[in-house]
């Protein structure tokens, strides 16, 4: 036991069943050389394996210790043994749920074609299970990538509905993803009906531009009437979001108002703590607590309040000018397939490259957003038996 680096032996006898993050960054990060920027080694003093010196559970407790997916991926490049106990043990698919708990709903993953050979899957119940393995393995380490990764841009690809429209359509939802403030004649907004109760609430739904979006903040600008006496500002004064999916298919953008139950279209499985709003006439950031992944691809916005009463009528009014959802899509590499009346969903893997927005949305309101390309593919990991080390592991 002498010869295990000095780190190792730490973990082995000092440890117990508390893991220091401090002392997990040395023994991941300490010795990895990043070559070419592709594959991660580790530079040791000796060739012992150390996952050989410490029980199943307590390696497990160490790399679920990680918080960068990265180090995840650099890990199983070690060896084939590092790799095939990263696999066996789900780590990539532990990682994920524990970032985004909303993937326990996945039935299971799919990918657009397998490598093995169908004929063997009959009688080899292992080697199905392992293929299953590995490609869980695949899909979940690039989702987690993406998911933190991938670059930000607005998230919003069109409107459905509002629970309300006082104009119809000149004051319609529509007009809150124009990214001008004024027609050629009159100003864009979205317009509530009038209230006598205050405490009205107003619901605005949104499709996003991926079925799987990781949404970062909402921003939302109220309208001020620079044409009403006093230049009122028909804010709300708290907003929620919630996101989810339809329970039907939707085709078209809804070019009415929506009257019926929301609750009876759409199922949201998250949603926000209450934010403040300013009466301000501005693009007001409303940053979530966490990153949260969006299945499905809708958003709802809910207007909590309303602060202004209209000096004609005596009513109270919500306004918006312009809404905003800030976040990652993952449009070219995922889908899903919602089970309804579950409310699970297979994971589709598309592909493990990243198209650029201009490519998959030619037509997309965001401009000018550039996505790289990442270096690994499916290729790239089944190819890990192909690769020589420099040294090797007892």
């Amino acid at each position: 036991m002498h010869n295990l680096p000095f780190l190792f032996r730490s973990l082995r006898f000092g440890v117990g069943s508390t893991i220091s993050e401090i002392t997990l960054f040395l023994v991941i990060h300490q010795g990895f050389e990043q070559l070419e920027k592709e594959c991660y080694f580790l530079a040791m003093e000796t060739s012992v394996d150390f996952l050989n010196y410490l029980d199943h559970d307590m390696s497990v407790k160490i790399l679920m210790c990680l918080e960068d997916p990265s180090d995840l991926v650099r890990f199983s490049c070690v060896s084939r043994s590092w790799r095939r106990f990263v696999v066996a043990n789900g780590l990539s698919k532990q990682l994920c749920l524990r970032m985004f708990p909303c993937l326990h709903r996945v039935v299971h993953v799919t990918e657009p074609s397998c490598s093995f050979n169908k004929s063997l899957e009959v009688g080899c119940s292992k080697f199905m299970e392992w293929e299953n393995l590995e490609m869980e393995h695949r899909a979940y380490s690039f989702l987690a990538q993406g998911c933190s990764s991938f670059p930000l841009t607005e998230c919003i690809s069109y409107a459905i509905s509002a629970s309300s429209t006082d104009h119809f359509p000149e004051e319609s939802v529509h007009n809150t993803l124009e990214p001008i403030d004024m027609f050629p004649r009159s100003p864009s907004y979205w317009s509530s009906i009038g209230q006598s109760n205050p405490a009205v609430p107003e619901t605005l739904i949104y499709k996003l531009l991926a079925d799987i979006c990781v949404i970062t903040e909402i921003r939302i600008q109220p309208f001020q009437d620079y044409f009403d006496l006093g230049h009122p500002i028909y804010s709300a004064k708290a907003v929620r979001f919630r996101m989810g999916h339809a329970k039907v298919p939707l085709h078209d953008p809804i070019d009415e108002p929506l009257d019926c139950c929301l609750d009876d279209k759409f199922l949201w499985t998250y949603t926000s703590p209450e934010f403040p709003m300013a009466q301000e006439n501005c693009l007001q950031k409303f940053e979530l607590p966490e990153p949260v992944l969006c299945i499905g691809g809708i958003l709802q916005v809910e207007l909590l309040g309303r602060v202004y009463k209209h000096y004609m009528d005596g009513l109270f009014y919500i306004c918006v000018s312009h809404v905003q959802a800030v976040g990652r899509p993952l449009w070219s590499a995922f889908g899903v397939e919602i089970l309804e009346p579950s409310g699970k969903f297979v994971l589709k893997v598309h592909n493990y490259t990243q198209v650029s927005l201009a490519e998959e949305h030619p037509f997309a309101r965001p401009k000018g957003v550039v996505v790289e390309e990442y270096g690994w593919n499916e290729e790239n990991v089944e190819s890990d038996e192909d690769v020589e080390f420099d040294f090797d592991f007892v």
